[in-house]
């Protein structure tokens, strides 16, 4: 019998029709295992997981391999979405036994959850260095039955080896924050942009704290690495060149092929990356991106009623990757006019951007700008932007005509958190009203499902982990500096207060990323994965609270936080980007005490101005701005341009 028809997540769903006799994660399952001392095979993924897919097709969908895993073993599916902390232990695991990580995720268990074997993807058959799926069940099950002592002793190494250290406290200093910059630079990829090589993700913890020192040190070396490496992305095919939007990362250096599915995270810190850049470089280019991500957002991964969806699936079917997103060349010429075709295919449609398994489907990418089209063929190049404006719409129409992937419609506190507030920060510079309206209604629909008597919840029925109070403490306190709204302000200081009560580490510091310790691990991360830490935001709010409610236990654990973590962050590099913004936000916060009227003109000049780490507080309108840091107050200011003057000073400090 297969138990996840009625599991609310899609991706268990999807797996209803299968012959496995799967289990959700549950106390249910692992006393079964004891009953009948059998191993459990646990199977971790998500619904945007292209290899979940493959791999089911493969092996979960193969009657031999369903009646092995029937017979021999208790089998569990986890939606790694759903239970990120369950996730995040056994990816450790997997990794400490030499065989990588990532999704699908393969780990075989004892009967009480600890680990002795895993690994990711297996090909139902032995298959280019991989062993076959059917022979590692097999010779799994033969030795959980004549091993049972050495699995024991090896498992209780291997719980041993993944317990944290103890963390120690370290000073902190601005040194700290400049040679963090050198450190994240000196992995930085010239000629491509991004950092290091294949496969290729999106920092956007080291590009926003590049982009903040960038503002402070205004050094040339700086601009070049953000200027770069966020042209290369918005050039590339890893950027969704037709709808807007990013996929998951890209498998080459050069950003052209990638993994096709999108993710709300990503998108939504990327989003904050172009945005900033463009309030502080001025580059159209930068803004056409960070509006197309928006385009993607409001199009795909919103919910009419309020609230944002979690993902877009990579494929169609496993057997046609990127099927959806890739277009030949006769795709081209019989949707596309004469003209439109000889520039376009010019723009976008190059061999380098074709797919390993059918050399025909194409990648878009920018591989030749308009300036050198229009210098190419002799054709104005007003003309050259038009035709490629108006080819692009017909390709997209044809595109949405196309079977889309699957959209997991799942409304996650965290990254609904995550979007709301970068939505709503580039309301700031791009005033377009639904980046405003929207995540307020979002907001106000997450609080509703998600935040419950007093208890938050990180989807239905799952308790929340770290991320889901910081990123909502993040978007809570985000509205409240926009719109003025003090009930904001207020739900922000309730769910950190929760935060601190319920995963504050009160013997070391730091947070924990959930209240269920899972193999009797507690984890406190540092590690931008590759979206910013949930406790470098954490430090980063605390600050933030600190500065507008004065409440010293906010600036203690901040500080405490930072110390605790500093010799770890040191040792990351690009890893450890957004613990730099939140060590930086330390040393430069400021502090604006609004006393006007949010729709008066000064308060418009204090929300567009764009200055790193500055907290907004709203106070009685007395028709003036007050400017603060550490505890020393400067004059009020009144006139809206002295105020944009002072806040660009800062680049001096």
């Amino acid at each position: 019998m297969n138990r996840l028809s009625k599991e609310k997540s899609a991706y268990l769903r999807h797996a209803a029709s299968q012959t496995i006799d799967w289990h959700p994660w549950n106390e249910d399952a692992f006393e079964k295992a004891k009953r009948e001392d059998k191993p459990v095979f646990l199977s971790t993924g998500a619904l945007w997981c292209h290899w979940c897919h493959v791999m089911a097709k493969e092996c979960f969908e193969n009657e031999e391999i369903a009646e092995i895993l029937n017979e021999h073993f208790v089998s569990i599916k986890l939606d790694r979405d759903e239970r990120p902390d369950i996730d995040r232990r056994y990816q450790q695991a997997v990794a400490a036994m030499g065989s990588g990580g990532g999704w699908p995720l393969s780990i075989f268990l004892t009967p009480d959850k600890k680990p002795f074997f895993g690994g990711t993807y297996f090909p139902p058959e032995d298959w280019s260095g991989r062993p076959g799926f059917r022979k590692v069940l097999v010779e799994i099950s033969t030795f959980y039955r004549a091993q049972k002592a050495d699995i024991a002793d090896y498992t209780e190494k291997l719980i041993h080896h993944l317990t944290p250290q103890p963390l120690t406290e370290s000073g902190i200093g601005q040194s700290y924050v400049d040679s963090a910059v050198d450190d994240i630079t000196a992995e930085y990829d010239p000629q491509n942009g991004g950092f290091g090589s294949s496969p290729k993700f999106p920092m956007p913890g080291a590009m926003e704290f590049l982009i903040n020192r960038y503002f402070f040190r205004n050094h040339e070396t700086i601009a070049g690495v953000i200027q770069k490496t966020l042209s290369a992305m918005g050039n590339g095919g890893f950027h969704d060149q037709l709808q807007g939007g990013f996929h998951r990362y890209s498998t080459d250096e050069a950003w052209i092929i990638p993994h096709f599915e999108k993710m709300a995270d990503d998108n939504a810190w990327l989003l904050r990356n172009y945005v900033n850049a463009y309030w502080l470089f001025g580059d159209e280019h930068f803004r056409d991106v960070a509006k197309g991500i928006t385009v993607f957002l409001r199009n795909v991964l919103s919910d009419a009623v309020g609230g944002f969806f979690a993902s877009q699936d990579a494929d169609v079917t496993p057997d046609d990757e990127g099927g959806y997103f890739t277009w030949t060349d006769a795709d081209f010429k019989a949707i596309l006019g004469p003209d439109e075709y000889r520039v376009v295919s010019l723009h976008l449609l190059n061999d380098r951007g074709s797919m390993h398994h059918d050399g025909s489907k194409r990648v878009l990418f920018v591989a030749m700008e308009k300036d050198e089209i229009a210098e190419k063929i002799g054709m104005d190049a007003a003309d050259v932007a038009e035709i490629i404006s108006r080819a692009k719409g017909k390709l997209l129409s044809v595109r949405q005509k196309r079977q889309a992937p699957v959209i997991d419609h799942t409304l996650y506190t965290s990254l609904n958190g995550m979007l709301i507030s970068s939505c709503l920060h580039a309301f700031r510079i791009m005033g377009d009203p639904w980046l405003r309206d929207f995540p307020l209604k979002s907001l106000e629909v997450i609080l509703a499902k998600r935040f419950i008597t007093g208890v938050l919840y990180h989807t239905e029925d799952v308790r929340a982990v770290l991320d889901d109070y910081v990123f909502l403490a993040d978007a809570l306190f985000t509205a409240y500096e926009i719109v003025g709204k003090s009930s904001y302000l207020k739900t922000a200081d309730e769910i950190m207060e929760l935060c601190m009560r319920n995963l504050w580490d009160d013997r070391e510091g730091g947070f924990f990323d959930s209240d269920d310790a899972v193999l009797g691990i507690r984890l406190k991360g540092i590690e931008d994965i590759p979206h910013p830490s949930a406790n470098s935001v954490a430090i980063m709010m605390m600050l933030k609270l600190y500065e507008v409610t004065g409440k010293e236990a906010y600036y203690k654990n901040a500080e405490k936080a930072l110390k605790v973590f500093v010799s770890k962050a040191r040792d990351m590099g690009i890893h450890s980007g957004y613990y730099f913004c939140s060590l930086d936000a330390y040393f430069n916060m400021v502090k604006l005490t609004i006393d006007v009227s949010i729709d008066s003109e000064l308060a418009a000049a204090a929300l567009s101005s764009f200055r790193p780490y500055t907290s907004l507080v709203h106070g009685d309108d007395k028709g003036m701005i007050t400017p603060c840091a550490r505890g020393v107050c400067d004059e009020p200011i009144e006139n809206p341009d002295n105020l944009k003057r002072y806040l660009s000073a800062a680049r001096s400090r």
